[in-house]
């Protein structure tokens, strides 16, 4: 049977979701999660919520997933044995370091991979149980067919969103809002851009990055089938009513029950955006699949009805097996089991000789199945009476009472937890030497014959683009290291081409690849080729150093939301390299911006940039020869001035990225990184690295 997983952005909407058949809720605290504006709850509040789940049969799962630099590092560790102690069933992590602290402190709680660790193939998932992973929050994006792939293919649990907001960008991995604003949605802290109004030519109220919210209520028997384990509602943002309303919908989906118009009808009051969309489920993506949240009046019934479905209610989800022995000259006996084996008893007062009508069976059952007010519902009883007894009603009320209260202490009782300290990696210096020169092109017009003199240590290029022109990159191969950037999306369906244009590129006298996640780690080790680790690791702090290097890794690239301190913080076990210039990502996106503009593929000729209510252009590119688009950041990324101050952080490569760079503006910018001529950025950025995120 699917779990239903609901949210729990305060003790409201924890109780919202209990009462309205959540299985398992999951939740934030004040710090390490990624809804920092949600109510979330204090580590002393913690215990009190999972004691209240567990005794209503619902599971809790803790969101840990940011990440996390070095110096928050004790802290993290001294919330996740506070969380192990309360009992807290699970956490939900995106850091790979954060998941190695929580295998140190608290190995026995369940490890679930958020959905913002990327993962979106059979590899990825397996990867991510190698590092202790139970679990796997798969990618929004994936459709059905990709989803039942990984599920006949792995022991692994698979959790899949099937309502709530969907983000624009793939796995909510977003830079966008951290780029633009420094709030951070790696760090909790999405200030939603893509909400906002764009245009392509010139600015439009337009809104191309505004995705509908999903809704797959209709879809839960066929992902039950798929082997999905547990099916999750969005929305800790969200106030307790929206919580009810979903929550109840799915459960009676869940239970059977036939889902309407007025059901659609109370999810859409409850909050939508201009209705909701199955696209991505069902393979379908287009531009029918965008909508923005309208002002709208609360349904005020609904309202009501949702709140009365909690506050001060008690849903009696739990069921319990009575047993009474009522006999002559003996005290009552009243037992209760609960059908996870947990058994009370209690002693009552001896029963009297009946005067005028004796108890009897029937009434004993209508009286212990009173269970109003408790989480727990009567599922049957077993008795003994001797003929000829009374005993009163209000004895009877009270053993009930007593041995409810008894189970309830029982099932609320937090089990002892082996709970460790948390060990810094081995600290390693990085490079001490002028670091290296690393360059990527999109395109092989930007390989300039200033560039090849600028021997750079490694020339990253397109996968696609290097087994496309095989003669041009067979010579380069043999003058400088060549590696292949892989697409950083590779759905189970599209692996044969890439195994195939790896062999192709093999061939051609690659050696090395640029991987992004864990599926593309798994790709590239199955070819024996060397991995640098790019961008989307997030490499924030050394214990996530250290688990790439475990991985096999042999170059890595920071994290281009770390500032400089923290980067020098960083222990570099592995060669480390550094972003300095280019126009960094800010999203990569599944539904193809160009063709959603043009109506077809405009890939070549379509327009190749998004324009803000400033005049900001954003430009979109395709991502290594896919459908698929990333928009750049509007400004470079410039930091080629500060090369001094550089040398200092420890890194082996500091990282040139062309990416709608011209030939001539190539060599501008070769000649200032040689210190031959001075270059006149114009309007660029510092990115993140001096001014830090929040």
């Amino acid at each position: 049977m699917l779990e239903l997983l609901s949210p729990a952005g305060s003790f409201d909407a924890l109780r919202a979701a209990v009462c309205n058949g959540a299985d398992a809720v999951y939740l934030g605290l004040t710090g390490f999660n990624a809804r920092q504006g949600a109510r979330n709850f204090t580590v002393e509040e913690l215990p009190e919520a999972v004691r209240f789940c567990h005794i209503r049969g619902v599971k809790v799962h803790l969101t840990l997933n940011t990440l996390v630099s070095d110096r928050e590092m004790p802290a993290a560790a001294k919330t996740v044995a506070a969380a192990a102690r309360a009992g807290v069933d699970a956490f939900i992590v995106q850091d790979l370091g954060m998941l190695a602290l929580c295998h140190q402190v608290a190995p026995a709680v369940e490890l679930h991979a958020s959905t913002q660790m990327s993962i979106h193939s059979l590899e990825g998932v397996q990867e991510a149980a190698a590092l202790g992973v139970s679990r796997v929050v798969l990618a929004r994006e994936l459709p059905r067919e990709e989803i039942a792939y990984i599920c006949r293919n792995t022991n692994v649990e698979i959790e899949v969103f099937v309502h709530g907001a969907l983000c624009m960008c793939y796995s909510g991995q977003c830079y966008m809002s951290a780029l633009i604003g420094r709030r951070s949605g790696n760090r909790g802290q999405c200030a939603q851009p893509c909400r906002l109004p764009y245009g392509y030519d010139f600015f439009e109220e337009k809104y191309p990055l505004s995705l509908k919210d999903n809704c797959l209520v209709q879809y839960l028997r066929d992902l039950d089938q798929l082997g999905v384990a547990s099916v999750k509602i969005e929305g800790r943002m969200k106030r307790p009513e929206y919580v009810a309303t979903v929550t109840g919908i799915y459960r009676a989906a869940l239970d059977g029950g036939n889902i309407g118009p007025h059901a659609m009808a109370a999810l859409r009051s409850a909050f939508s955006r201009e209705g909701f969309t199955q696209g991505y489920y069902l393979g379908q993506k287009g531009a029918e699949m965008f909508g923005r949240r309208t002002a709208v009046s609360d349904n005020r019934e609904l309202m009501q009805s949702a709140r009365a479905s909690y506050e001060n209610v008690e849903a009696q989800r739990v069921p319990v097996q009575f047993y009474a022995m009522i006999s002559r000259g003996n005290p009552a006996m009243l037992a209760a089991q609960d059908f996870d084996g947990n058994t009370c008893k209690a002693e009552g007062a001896v029963p009297e000789e009946a005067r005028t009508k004796e108890l009897t069976i029937p009434e004993l059952e209508e009286r212990l199945a009173k269970t109003g007010g408790t989480p727990y519902r009567c599922a049957g009883v077993k008795c003994v009476i001797d003929r000829g007894l009374s005993l009163s009603a209000a004895e009877i009320n009270r053993l009930r009472r007593e041995v409810l209260a008894q189970l309830s202490a029982l099932r609320g009782r937090t089990a002892p937890c082996d709970v460790g300290t948390y060990t810094e990696p081995q600290h390693f210096a990085g490079s001490k030497g002028t670091p290296v020169l690393t360059v990527s092109v999109l395109r092989t017009e930007q390989i300039t014959p200033r560039l090849l003199k600028a021997k750079p240590a490694v020339l990253y290029a397109p996968l696609s683009e290097i087994v496309a022109q095989p003669e041009l990159y067979s010579r380069l191969a043999s003058k400088l290291t060549l590696a292949a950037i892989l697409p950083r999306v590779i759905w189970n369906s599209e692996e044969n081409g890439v195994l195939s244009a790896l062999d192709s590129a093999v061939r051609i006298g690659v050696r090395r690849v640029l991987a992004g996640n864990l599926g593309q780690v798994a790709l590239a080790r199955s070819k024996n080729l060397e991995i640098a680790g790019d961008f989307g690791l997030n490499v924030f702090n050394s214990a996530t150093m250290n688990t790439l290097r475990q991985l096999g890794l042999t170059t890595v690239t920071a994290s281009f939301e770390a500032m400089l301190p923290q980067l020098r913080d960083l222990s570099k076990p592995l060669p480390t390299e550094l972003l300095i210039y280019g126009r960094l990502p800010l999203m990569l996106t599944e539904n193809c911006l160009l063709k959603n503009r043009a109506g077809d593929c405009a890939c070549e000729t379509g327009p190749a940039k998004l324009i803000d209510r400033t005049g900001e252009e954003f430009r979109v590119v395709r991502d290594c020869g896919t459908c698929r688009s990333v928009i750049l950041n509007g400004r470079k990324l410039y930091l080629l001035d500060k090369k001094s101050e550089l040398r200092k952080l420890g890194m082996w490569g500091l990282r040139l990225a062309f990416t709608t760079e011209n030939p001539s503006e190539i060599d501008s910018v070769l000649a200032a990184w040689s210190g031959e001529a001075f270059f006149d950025p114009g309007a660029c950025t510092r990115g993140l690295y001096l001014r830090g995120v929040e």
